[in-house]
């Protein structure tokens, strides 16, 4: 199995950060999402969310949300999933650093599909992503 983290530090309070970073529909601020459709809420919600081009879609399922602790977990459910994985699963964590200032922790593990750098790559850059759009969103 294979681990990717990324830690980056955001400008606003931990508490503003999660809230954002924790919507599990928030997804389709990023560039590659054409559509994210969420069934249900809380724990065991299910986005379906399908990338532009015709790329195909990821099935992912809500497995813990604890905002207490400011974190929360998810995994891939599709077979058909389009990137370069399976037994996908990811936690993201937001660390308090200060009044204005966190620290996103997202780690994600899989079996890779594929060489296992590409692999890596695409996860590493989902996760730069999703931070810099909570980033732009809390304006930190």
């Amino acid at each position: 199995m294979t681990t990717v983290q990324v830690k980056e530090k955001v400008g606003a309070s931990a508490d503003k950060v999660f809230k954002d970073i924790s919507d599990f529909g928030g997804v389709n601020r990023l560039d590659v999402v054409e559509t994210c459709d969420v069934q249900g809420s809380g724990v065991g919600a299910v986005r379906t969310i399908n990338l532009k081009g015709g790329m195909g879609r990821v099935v992912e399922r809500l497995e813990t949300y604890d905002p207490a602790a400011r974190s929360f977990s998810y995994r891939i459910t599709n077979d058909d999933c389009p990137l370069p994985m399976k037994n996908y699963v990811a936690t993201v964590k937001v660390l308090e650093e200060g009044p204005d200032a966190a620290t996103v922790e997202w780690t994600g593990k899989f079996d890779p599909v594929g060489p296992e750098a590409d692999a890596k790559a695409v996860v590493e850059g989902i996760y730069k992503g999703g931070i810099a759009v909570t980033r732009t969103a809390v304006g930190g």
